[in-house]
């Protein structure tokens, strides 16, 4: 194992400061330059080997082999650094952080940092923290570009689970663009509008998912709809109703299934009226190994830490559902924050959970040489 001067470590105080900055600088998807750039220059205020922004304009920073062999493993530490909108003014009271992603998900990336920086290199291994770009989009932009760029033998997505427990799986999830048509007619007739129309078919999607999950009691095994827009109105010629519906989804159900399942249902809700259909965000859920060697290490440090560690599914999605079934490694996510507070008004993370999670990685990092090859 590399040991680290503990006189050369940062100090809570420059960690606690490394992510207030952070949480400060915004980052909505798509807008996150500033606050990739603050976040390089602090890797390389914290003595990283390497810190750069890359091709997609993620937030790199790397710790290389110190023995510098031809073929050291690789330990990526994926977090996303863009925000959901929403300003929350950033204060910290009481030892708590407020600001918009202060749980979701700047205090995992960070905890990520501090981690690394604690922990320093160590023998045989090559640590890559990424903040990622546009994971709160569709796109995933930044995880599908680190894709091809790395071949991690273990792999720790940035979410918060609080720091004594692991996420071990996320759902599925396919959105589904939906715009109805028809002439215009009078009020006083008797057929259904357009507006009643997207009405009748949003029913009849919950009631085919209502029927899946008749045997199913988790949530996590569930198909679980959800209404995201309606819009409706009219041209004085043209009635148009218009619907965003998300479905997540069960490791069973890819979405290519759940489609071909809601076919019949579409099919008929079309010989009524005009519909235009558009299927996008297509993501498979994945469950991780609960006996994996990456769980373990997170189990021992989480119970050195005085934690009691637990696991948890998540209804959501991550960027493990982008990268798990490509590198098909170890993997499990991992943060300090109550993810209840996600994309909340009241987002929030006590500090003293940052630490607690930040010297988690870093007794991970530091165990990895004890790994078995």
């Amino acid at each position: 194992m590399t040991l680290v001067n503990p006189l050369a470590q940062p100090r809570n105080a420059e960690l606690d400061s490394m992510l207030i900055g952070l949480v400060a600088e915004e980052s909505l998807s798509r807008q996150e330059e500033n606050a990739v750039n603050y976040l390089v220059d602090r890797m390389i205020d914290l003595g990283f080997d390497r810190a750069f922004r890359d091709g997609a304009g993620n937030a790199i920073g790397i710790w290389e082999d110190p023995l510098r062999g031809d073929t050291p493993r690789e330990i990526v530490l994926l977090g996303h650094i863009d925000t959901v909108p929403g300003a929350i003014p950033v204060k910290v009271e009481h030892d708590v952080l407020y600001g918009r992603g202060a749980v979701d998900a700047k205090g995992p990336l960070a905890s990520f940092v501090a981690g690394a920086a604690l922990s320093g290199p160590q023998n045989g291994w090559r640590i890559i923290v990424i903040g990622a770009v546009e994971e709160e989009a569709t796109t995933s932009k930044g995880a599908r570009h680190v894709l091809p760029q790395y071949q991690p033998a273990l792999c720790v997505i940035g979410e918060p689970s609080s720091w004594d427990r692991v996420t071990l799986g996320y759902k599925g999830r396919i959105l589904l663009d939906c715009r109805i048509q028809r002439p215009m007619a009078h009020t006083a007739r008797t057929e259904p509008n357009a507006a009643e129309q997207a009405v009748a078919l949003w029913n009849a999607l919950t009631a085919s998912a209502a029927a899946y999950n008749a045997d199913r009691p988790r949530a996590f095994d569930q198909v679980l709809p959800s209404l995201r827009s309606i819009r409706s109105g009219d041209d004085g010629f043209t009635e148009i109703a218009e619907l965003t519906i998300g479905f997540r989804l069960p490791p069973d159900l890819p979405p290519a299934a759940l489609q071909a399942r809601l076919a019949p249902i579409i099919a008929d809700a079309s010989a009524e009226a005009r519909i235009e259909l558009s299927w996008r965000g297509s993501e498979v859920a994945w469950r991780a190994e609960k006996q994996s060697p990456l769980a373990r290490l997170f189990l021992n440090a989480i119970r050195d830490a005085g934690g009691t560690p637990s696991y948890v599914y998540k209804t959501g999605t991550s960027d493990m559902n982008v990268v798990a079934p490509i590198w098909n490694c170890p993997i499990l996510a991992y943060g300090p924050g109550d993810s209840a507070l996600d994309h909340t008004p009241t987002e929030h993370l006590p500090l003293a959970d940052y630490r607690r999670a930040y010297n988690v990685i870093a007794a991970i990092l530091r165990a990895l040489p004890e790994l078995p090859v």
